[in-house]
């Protein structure tokens, strides 16, 4: 009697545990799922950073992310939703480095780096130049531009930026309220922007010539 009301019992556990078994592979399947299409959306904006949106293809972003190419048809309806996705990381990258420079901008109005005078303009030119150039050495920057040029060719990604052009626009404004310059948003991104091809088509430094143009810019508003 004793015997089978042990087996009955170490059953019991058995069945216990295997339910609990079953019971965690849910989320564990879908964290893996989560990693994996994180992983994959990485690595199509790695790959539109580096090469350009004219180099993604499934192939392409599932040897990036190193993930089987079927994954990216698992987790995704297709290419289109990939960049896209893509592109929403990237454009909300950028709006958090520019809103980086605002607790900068904030130091250097309590220090009085920034202000009417010459040096001071100088110095909110070069904040406003680095919440808008990208960080990274210049082969990075070019990158940068030349995807940027390269989107209107894809529509998903010129689609994503569109749409995430508001979160940059919002935290320039804050940046440029917090130095209390006049320019609007869009004058200085053009002017950061523009300037940033020119330097990059004449070979010279992007950044000293978009500090530049920027300053000229702040002391004719």
């Amino acid at each position: 009697m004793g015997d089978v009301e042990n087996r009955s019992d170490g059953q019991a556990h058995e069945q216990a545990d295997g339910q609990a078994r079953d019971d965690a592979a849910p989320p564990r399947r879908q964290a893996r799922g989560v990693r994996r299409r994180t992983a994959i959306v990485r690595a199509a904006a790695d790959l539109i950073l580096r090469d350009g949106p004219g180099a993604l293809s499934h192939r392409s972003v599932a040897a990036e992310a190193d993930v089987p190419l079927a994954a990216t048809t698992y987790y995704f309806a297709g290419l289109d939703e990939i960049v896209a996705e893509a592109g929403r990381v990237l454009s909300a990258g950028w709006a958090q480095s520019a809103g980086a420079q605002v607790a900068v901008a904030r130091r250097a109005v309590a220090s009085g780096e920034v202000g009417p005078s010459v040096a001071g303009r100088r110095r909110s030119a070069e904040i406003l130049v680095d919440a808008i150039v990208p960080d990274g050495d210049r082969t990075a920057v070019r990158g940068f531009y030349e995807q940027l040029a390269g989107a209107g060719r894809n529509p998903a990604l010129e689609a994503a930026y569109a749409a995430g052009r508001e979160a940059l626009d919002v935290a320039i404004a804050e940046l440029a309220d917090v130095l209390g310059v006049g320019p609007g948003v869009q004058v200085l991104v053009a002017v950061v922007d523009g300037a940033a091809v020119t330097a990059l088509a004449e070979g010279r430094d992007v950044r000293a010539l978009a500090v530049d143009l920027v300053g000229q810019v702040l002391t004719d508003a």
